[in-house]
């Protein structure tokens, strides 16, 4: 028990120890030794103390030798610290003042890695996905042979699966509704709305991987508005829902959904017939 109060006791006065030297370093006015203190704060993954630092250095060193790197390491302290938000700001204002700096590509690389970083569930708003796009494709663009190109082009497809994601999932949010029309506004309908953004999620992501999943969607909302049509458009949605399963079947001949889509054929052609 004892020695397990002295090694509590000497952590404690540690802490206090280094808490002492940050704080007579912080008000120091020799700046030199002030930024070699936080370079090595830095160095050592102490980030926060490096920031609080560098945050000063930054303003009373431009113009000199050292103002370069010391934009640079403060973007990178605050990447390592985990406040994207802040780098990718700090990043971008290197970039602007040095764009043919010693870390400029580095520099492009982290104001697309620190957004990523923060880019939220497919489910929330995706601005910021759409920003760490627009991102990575500027520094795709701007540095074509970086090592970094691979990296870049990875997170830039893994950033538009969950562009695509967001739009499957309010597809799916439509048709899951289905005759609900509290939410429908001009007498539109929920099917409708599902059509919509399912197709136009094709028209924008040609390639998804999720084109399928679109397919199937829209196929069922198909059936399911012509289901519930007033008798004025009943012919034409049963028809075009045929259509769609036809199309269905000739795109994706071995889907789960495809006896679904045999199912709504006969469906369409007794009612057509009738």
């Amino acid at each position: 028990m004892k020695n397990r109060i002295f090694i509590l006791s000497c952590f404690a006065a540690l802490l206090s120890g280094c808490a002492t030297e940050f704080n007579r370093v912080y008000k120091t006015g020799d700046y030199s030794y002030k930024y070699e203190y936080a370079k090595e704060c830095y160095a050592t993954g102490k980030y926060t103390h490096a920031i609080s630092l560098l945050q000063e250095l930054v303003t009373i060193m431009k113009g000199t030798d050292n103002a370069e790197e010391c934009l640079y390491m403060l973007a990178m302290a605050e990447y390592c610290d985990r406040d994207y938000e802040s780098a990718s700001a700090t990043f971008k204002k290197y970039f602007s003042s040095y764009p043919k700096g010693v870390y400029a590509e580095q520099a492009a690389y982290y104001i697309g890695q620190s957004l990523y970083e923060g880019t939220p569930e497919p489910r929330l708003d995706q601005t910021p996905t759409v920003g760490a796009i627009n991102a990575y494709q500027q520094f795709l663009d701007l540095y074509p042979g970086s090592k970094l190109r691979a990296t870049a082009q990875q997170r830039l497809f893994d950033l538009q699966d969950r562009l695509v994601m967001k739009e499957y999932l309010s597809a799916k949010l439509y048709y899951d509704l289905g005759d609900y029309f509290l939410n429908c506004t001009n007498g539109g309908s929920n099917y409708e709305a599902c059509i919509i953004t399912a197709q136009n999620a094709l028209k924008d992501y040609p390639y998804s991987s999720m084109r399928e999943d679109f397919a199937i969607l829209i196929m069922k909302s198909k059936f399911e508005l012509a289901e519930q049509s007033v008798e004025a458009k009943r012919m034409e949605r049963y028809r075009d829902a045929e259509d769609e399963c036809y199309g269905f079947l000739n795109e994706y001949p071995d889907s789960k959904e495809a006896a679904t889509a045999k199912k709504y054929i006969e469906k369409c052609k007794e009612v057509i017939k009738d």
